[in-house]
């Protein structure tokens, strides 16, 4: 064999070795060399005083800037830096946002400074209190959190910009836990892209009737009435941000331990609920124990609980006694966190986060009067009572000129109480713990910056989600009066004159931005226009579609008759639309509707009255309703929503969404509608390991092979899919009685109780006797169930058939037992966050050149001097050094993650240069140690 021969030989090995280890589509996934609480305890140890107690709090500031620089700007940067906090809350009134066109620029610029801010100071050397030694302080990410319960204004915080989401209420509507989690979703997404990775939500609340006339309730927020369906809807919401996020966003679920009683909001007053822990247990706990130990997947898990200051009276059952806000009271707090599916949740890292500490209901339950407040004691209570994390945002304690004063000298009376009390200190060591943990299951690999930051590439993504706010708002669309059978099949004629009356609110995304309206004033007129014009079939004519405010319906009922046009065109008009919000006094105009159906009866005879209701669905009284042509529930006013009613105006599509709350006024009780239907037929299955009954099939195939049973002998039996009055599935825990008959002896009968779980409930029944069996079900009030029929033979007879399935005799046709009503379109998924940076094509290619760059340098040197040979060694080790390199970050060895994110390309070449250099350096030192060896 020639050496040229061997010299093409040893290359195209070596380049086939190098395409083989080195490929980047070959590369292992990481794997977590430690869990996140091991990692987190060898970093609280490191950790000082001040960096263990600044963890504790999550504050607000003023302004849209973090860089050092304006007053505002430099108190977040001093917090962050010098006392460093654990994390900061955005909230448009205090102006962390800008204005329309430069909302989402502003705020990612805004979350990446604050997060380089708290690097910075990392890099610095500080000097420990008290002594001259000096250390570095560890970079913890922040939290950057906000509120964003959708809707827009008041439950957002950001307010342009991001796709349109609905409330949890339009949610509720569907029924559906896809749509919830397609919701979540998107909002995780979209809010991981501009840097936020804590969501102050959703709402767990289950609301209860009677509802607040006023907007004093939690209102659209909560997802409806029901615990079950809270949870469900709950989870999935859950489960949606987490994956939209790539798991980069913590959920802290609200308003722990419920407030859908309330009849006080929880940023007014300290609300005071009638209620036994038991009480709360199977209601307002239920949806925050699905969430907590009973989640069934980490990702519907969620990662913290908002504490709510709700006061209970007849908490340990003595409805004389009453708690002091569970979230300042140690006791009940304690309690509560016994419960089994908290307990273990919190054992396993649960966070607890405070409510406002300076919100106006806590500052009146200290001083009803208002006149003083004293920040650093009520945050020891906080914090005492069981909080992991002090929320301060509207905190100034009586005689401090503002929130950063009232705020550092919080940090440092817990700072000196630390040092002094070992007991507290082991208190506070125990949340930075849980902290830490969390924060290290946002960032698994280590603490980097660039993990940290947004991309500003990938805002083109955000806003791109508005067909899943449509899907959703359509599903949610509700028929709230009359019944859909009773609905008039009348639509707006071409030469029909409408009115369009609309509730209009303005709102600010800052204090200095322009004002924005609610809904505008034609806004659904245009729609209209657009869906039905000259432009779409001509079903209208634009002139004959005019819209007022209800102010300017309000100054008609103020004026008398005769005096102004719009009193004109409602006199003329065949159609009047009324869009409505909620009761909220704040806002003029809130009660026109109803007076103006009271006061102006001449102007709505004959006339056909559509109302839609684009918040909470029950402001009105049946009297009101009662007027109404159509009464629709939308129950959010996006505009997808303002599409929806226009649709729905022209009965282009039918209202197929349920009401998820009780509306009494229509004689609709949550309670009653979630029970069985009556209607339906259960279906019954012997639940045998060989049993492949499709639970959809109205009649399960029977064969003729022996029945598998003897007297003495147990008979497993499940229910197929039992649905409540609206055909959804039942809530889980609904009772179902099976009945075993033996004869027609009624004496040898027997009876089993069993609860569902998905909608199907499963029973071990035991025959007794020999003879003629028959198995029942019902579910009241559903009384009536296919009929299991089989013969047990005496120990001398043959074993019988499988047995008969006969419909009870008095049975009417069931409705097709699905979990949902079949969408008519799938939104398209949101695409779930990349994974962190690993090793492309572009690395490996500029990584191998460097490797070969470094070879040929090696050959050449060598070969130029006559050492042919070690030329060739020289080239081959460096080579092999490269590719080593190299591979070590492909297969996202420790440590090579953070590499990658960090220096990108120019890294990952300049590690396989490295590497080269140090195999052609091992050439070399294998060639001097030759040289030696040969002389001696």
């Amino acid at each position: 064999m020639s050496k040229r021969f061997q010299a093409r030989l040893i290359t195209w090995l070596t380049v086939l070795l190098v395409v083989t280890l080195s490929a980047p589509g070959w590369a292992a996934r990481p794997a977590q060399d430690t869990f996140p609480q091991d990692r987190a305890k060898a970093l609280l140890e490191k950790l000082t005083p001040e960096e263990r107690v600044g963890q504790l709090f999550l504050v607000a500031f003023n302004g849209p800037e973090a860089a050092p620089g304006t007053p505002d700007a430099n108190q977040i940067y001093n917090l962050v830096t010098k006392y460093h906090i654990g994390g900061v809350i955005l909230l448009s009134g205090n102006d962390n946002f800008a204005g329309y066109d430069q909302t989402l620029a502003v705020l990612q610029s805004l979350t990446d400074q604050i997060q380089r801010n708290d690097y910075s100071v990392s890099l610095i050397p500080q000097t420990i209190p008290g002594s001259s030694q000096t250390y570095y302080p560890s970079f913890i990410p922040l939290f950057i959190a906000i509120i964003q319960d959708g809707d827009g204004f008041p439950y957002d915080n950001i307010l342009n910009g991001l796709t349109p989401l609905p409330s949890n209420m339009t949610i509720g509507a569907t029924w559906e836990p896809q749509q919830a989690q397609q919701i979540g979703a998107v909002l995780g997404k979209e809010l991981s892209i501009l840097g936020i990775n804590m969501l102050l939500g959703p709402s767990l609340d289950v609301l209860e009737p009677p509802y607040s006339e006023t907007s004093s309730d939690i209102g659209v927020r909560s997802f409806g009435g029901d615990p079950f369906w809270v949870a469900e809807l709950g989870r999935a919401f859950i489960r949606g941000v987490h994956q939209g996020s790539g798991n980069k966003i913590a959920v802290v679920a609200k308003h722990f331990p419920g407030f859908g009683g309330a009849d006080r909001l929880p940023e007014e007053e300290v609300p005071t609920i009638r209620k036994t822990l038991d009480q709360l247990r199977h209601f307002d706990l239920y949806p925050f124990f699905m969430v907590t130990g009973n989640a069934e997947s980490q990702e519907e898990m969620t990662d913290g609980l908002l504490a709510s200051p709700i006061r209970y009276q007849g908490f340990q059952e003595n409805f004389r006694a009453t708690t002091k806000p569970i979230s300042f009271d140690p006791q009940a707090f304690g309690k509560l966190m016994e419960l089994p599916a908290l307990k273990s949740w919190r054992e396993s890292g649960g966070v607890v986060i405070s409510n406002d500490l300076g919100s106006r209901a806590v500052r009146r339950f200290y001083d009803p009067t208002g006149e003083t407040f004293n920040g650093r004691a009520v945050a020891l209570d906080a914090f005492l009572a069981g909080n992991d994390i002090l929320y301060l945002g509207n905190f100034i304690s009586s005689g401090d000129p503002d929130r950063y004063t009232s705020i550092v000298r919080t940090i440092e009376s817990f700072i000196a109480k630390y040092k002094e009390d070992p007991i507290f200190a082991e208190r506070v060591d125990q949340s930075v713990l849980r902290i830490l943990t969390l924060k290290y299951r946002l960032y698994p690999s280590v603490f980097s910056l660039n993990s940290t930051l947004p991309r500003s590439e990938r805002l083109k993504e955000v806003n791109a989600s508005g067909n899943v706010t449509f899907e959703t708002v359509r599903k949610a669309a509700t028929l709230i009066s009359p019944p859909l059978a009773e609905l008039e099949p009348a639509i707006p004629a071409v030469n029909d004159q409408i009115v369009f009356l609309t509730d209009m609110r303005t709102y600010q995304q800052c204090s200095l931005c322009p004002l924005q309206n609610l809904i505008e004033l034609n806004a659904l007129e245009q729609t209209v226009v657009r869906l039905y014009g000259p432009q779409a079939g001509s079903k209208i004519l634009p002139r004959n579609l005019v819209s007022y405010s209800f102010q300017e319906l309000q100054n008609l009922l103020n004026v008398g008759t005769g005096q102004l046009q719009i009193e004109n065109d409602l006199r003329h008009a065949e159609w009047i639309v009324f869009s409505m919000l909620d009761n909220n006094p704040a806002y003029a105009g809130t009660r026109t509707f109803e007076n103006f159906l009271n006061e102006r009866p001449d102007l709505i005879q004959g006339k056909r009255l559509i109302a839609f209701a684009f918040n909470a669905p029950y402001f009105l009284d049946a009297t009101d309703i009662s007027k109404l042509t159509a009464y629709y529930g939308i129950y959010n006013r996006t505009p997808q929503a303002i599409d929806v009613a226009a649709r729905l105006l022209f009965q282009e599509i039918l209202p197929v969404g349920d009401l998820p709350v009780s509306v009494q006024e229509v004689g609709y009780d949550l309670a009653r509608i979630t029970f069985p239907d009556p209607n339906q037929e259960i279906q019954l299955f012997l639940d045998l390991p060989s049993e492949a009954e499709d639970l959809d099939a109205a009649t399960p195939q029977v064969t003729a092979t022996p029945v598998p049973f003897r007297v003495g002998d147990p008979v497993p039996v499940r229910t197929g899919v039992i649905l409540d009055h609206n055909g959804h599935v039942v809530p889980d825990g609904t009772i179902v009685t099976f009945i075993l008959t033996v004869g027609s002896d009624v004496g040898l009968m027997q009876q089993v109780d069993a609860q569902t779980e998905k909608g199907i409930a499963r029973a071990t029944l035991r025959i007794s006797n020999f003879g003629a069996v028959e198995i029942r079900a019902k579910s009241e009030p559903a009384m009536n169930s296919q009929v299991l029929q089989f013969v047990i033979p005496s120990e001398n007879l043959p074993p019988t058939e499988r047995p008969t399935i006969e419909p009870s005799p008095t049975a009417t046709a069931s409705p097709t037992p699905t979990l949902t009503a079949s969408p008519t379109a799938t939104p398209t998924p949101v695409p779930i966050l990349p994974e962190p940076a690993r090793t492309g094509f572009l690395d490996w290619l500029g990584s191998l050149a460097a490797t070969a760059l470094v070879a040929m340098i090696g050959y050449r040197f060598a070969a130029s001097s006559g050492q042919l040979r070690w030329g060739v060694r020289n080239g081959y080790l460096a080579l092999i050094g490269g590719i080593l390199a190299y591979s070590y970050l492909a297969l996202q060895l420790p440590g090579s993650s953070d590499l990658i994110e960090r220096n990108g390309f120019w890294g990952v070449t300049m590690v396989a240069l490295l590497g080269a250099m140090f195999g052609g350096g091992c050439a070399l030192i294998w060639r001097l140690l030759t040289v030696l060896v040969k002389r001696r």
